[in-house]
């Protein structure tokens, strides 16, 4: 798995029946995982698959890391054709449908054998562990611990098998990095002093020799500071350039660290991808903390943000008290760095805070089959979820372990502003929407408040994503045939935020253009008066056996789709949860042989001479 600057892919849990769902289930949750069903035989999953085939080898292919509740024959015949390179292939693991065995099919070293020990505790399964190292050993070599990196991997081979065949190995660890870690030291690794295998554990930049592994702990922290819109090319330049000032490798960098004041910096974002290490910031009375262990204190930078110095203090307050500056400020046009060191292991997760993410979502009808992959993999990397509560239960499974926000109808901006709050403490959220994000629901009110203020300074820095999901009006005509297979627009009815002269004016263009017209929000408890006047105006302009869709609970129990004239449209049959779509004065409704109504709006094909030109369907 990539470093946690990215995205963290989780392991995908593959499963092919309904009775393997709940055993699955159990699995994604222990290891963090995503559960993968079979969409013809798995109702409940996070992601669902039509080709198994397919949907395995994708996954492979982009590195996350499988367990398949599966037959281990199956799964190798399925990856056989992709397998070339065994330092880049992901972990992957079989487990019986019995739950009574786990396999590490692939990438023992790199996290295989781990993934099928905890699965096997949690199962009170056999972990079929075969790899000759770990057996004889109890340490899979190219497969340090949390923390460590191991710089040459193509190594690991044959260093492992001079060990397996009877030599001692001798250990050197670096005077400037941390004690030795438990994984070594409780090994039975035949350590001795003159042998030829050496593991030097060193956050040097270091070329190894032929029997050698050389592993670099992640005990250092990179400073940064940059102007607004600083140049991204030199603050990476510059960061290698505080690396070679110490001779340090890049592998034992644990994190880029700046003022909060800079969370949105794209200079320092890129930085730390480049590093593959996350980015953490400090608020400035945290870096004015360490102004006495400064080596080059500003009152220019003080006056500016309120410390007197963002590269080295940051780097300070990241390595802690008993840490130490071992690359001084360097400058460049518009950036400065700073490298310092700990007296340990640094998990990034307790320096600082994150820049917040927000995940603006849009959840569809609600039913799993009807969520977008990318959706289900948003909500699930969050941490708190916030949404009308309707909303937050229709998520299932895919909100356990998450903190909920629920919030009531007609509390929108307070909720966009909770989400977006949440975000700015450093937090990853999901703001979850009915239907699409940015259809009458969340998205404009969160880039609203981008524009207008009503938030935090925390706030404003946040990162935001937003993911579609299928409208209602979508819905609607997939249900019922393709009404909006020509010109159509959407128009809410509610003049809760929109004055009824502007909408009236909407509904009777609409109605002179021709257009399919979905109405959203049609009536509500107290509003009963604007449908039934739309219908009276389109009536003015269409024929009175223009079909009408009314389309209620859609993609949910109780789902409801039916037609009407236009002429016979009665508001008493329409509820808050129902859209209305209206035809154009070219919609057609045609019966098939089931006896089922269907309704489209024909754009003239059948009629039209193929004049083969590429595109023509757009």
């Amino acid at each position: 798995m990539r470093g946690p600057s990215q995205s963290v892919v989780k392991p995908a849990v593959v499963v092919l029946s309904g009775a393997a769902a709940s055993l699955g289930r159990r699995i994604a949750l222990e290891i963090g995982g995503e559960l993968h069903g079979a969409a013809a035989r798995v109702d409940e999953a996070d992601v669902r698959f039509s080709s198994t085939k397919d949907h395995v080898q994708s996954l492979f292919s982009a590195g996350h890391p499988v367990v398949a509740v599966m037959a281990s024959g199956a799964l190798i015949r399925l990856l056989a054709p992709l397998l070339s390179d065994k330092q880049a292939e992901p972990p992957v693991v079989s487990v019986a449908e019995d739950g009574s065995s786990v396999v590490p099919l692939l990438g023992g070293h790199h996290g295989a054998n781990d993934l099928a020990r905890k699965i096997g505790a949690v199962l009170g399964a056999h972990a079929a562990i075969t790899t000759a190292g770990d057996l004889k050993f109890g340490v899979a070599l190219d497969q340090p611990a949390a923390g460590y990196v191991l710089a040459n991997p193509e190594n690991a081979k044959a260093v492992m098998a001079e060990l397996v065949a009877g030599e001692g190995v001798r250990l050197f660890v670096d005077g400037a990095a941390p004690l030795v870690a438990s994984w070594l030291a409780q090994s039975r690794l035949p350590f001795e002093q003159e042998a030829r295998v050496t593991l030097t554990i060193t956050n040097q930049d270091k070329a190894a020799g032929d029997l050698e592994l050389v592993y670099h702990p992640k005990n250092l922290v990179l400073g940064m500071g940059a102007e607004r819109h600083a140049d991204v090319e030199e603050a990476i330049a510059l960061a290698e350039e505080a690396l070679a000032r110490g001779g340090f490798a890049k592998e034992s960098l644990a994190a880029v660290c700046s003022i909060d004041l800079k969370a949105d910096e794209a200079a320092i974002h890129a930085v730390a991808r480049h590093f593959d290490v996350p980015a953490r910031f400090f608020t400035a009375a945290e870096l004015e903390a360490e102004a006495p262990r400064l080596k080059n204190p500003s009152e220019v930078v003080f006056a500016e943000v309120g410390c007197h110095g963002v590269a080295e203090g940051a780097a300070l307050a990241a390595v802690g008290a008993e840490g130490e500056l071992v690359v001084e400020k360097i400058k460049s046009k518009g950036a400065t760095a700073a490298i310092a060191r700990a007296k340990g292991i640094i998990d990034p997760r307790h320096i600082g805070r994150a820049r917040g993410k927000l995940f603006v979502v849009g959840i569809g009808p609600g039913s799993d089959g009807w969520r977008s992959p990318e959706v289900s993999r948003m909500v699930a990397a969050s941490s708190d979820l916030v949404g009308y509560s309707l909303y937050l239960d229709l998520l299932g499974d895919l909100a356990n372990g998450k903190v909920r926000h629920d919030f009531d109808l007609g509390k929108e901006e307070a909720r966009v502003v909770h989400a977006m709050e949440l975000a700015g403490q450093g937090k990853t959220v999901a703001l979850v929407c009915s239907g699409d994000a940015g259809i009458y629901a969340m998205a404009t009110l969160v880039f609203e408040l981008f524009d207008k203020g009503g938030i935090s300074d925390a706030a404003s820095r946040i990162e935001v994503q937003v993911s579609p999901g299928i409208s209602a009006l979508q819905a609607a005509a997939a249900r019922i045939g393709a009404p909006l297979g020509h010109d159509f627009c959407t128009i809410s009815l509610s003049d809760l935020l929109t004055p009824w002269e502007h909408i009236q004016r909407r509904v009777k263009a609409a109605g002179q253009g021709d257009f399919v017209i979905a109405f959203y929000n049609p009536v509500s408890m107290k509003r009963r008066t604007q449908l039934a006047w739309a219908r009276d105006e389109l009536l003015a302009h269409r024929p009175a056996s223009t079909p009408v869709i009314l389309a209620t609970n859609l993609g949910r129990e109780g789902e409801n789709v039916r037609t009407v004239p236009l002429g016979e449209l009665n508001v008493d049959d329409v509820d808050m949860l129902t859209v209305v779509v209206v035809g154009s004065s070219e919609s057609r409704t045609v019966k098939t042989g089931d006896g089922k109504t269907w309704v489209y709006t024909p754009r003239g094909y059948s009629g039209k001479a193929d004049t083969g030109m590429k595109g023509s369907e757009e």
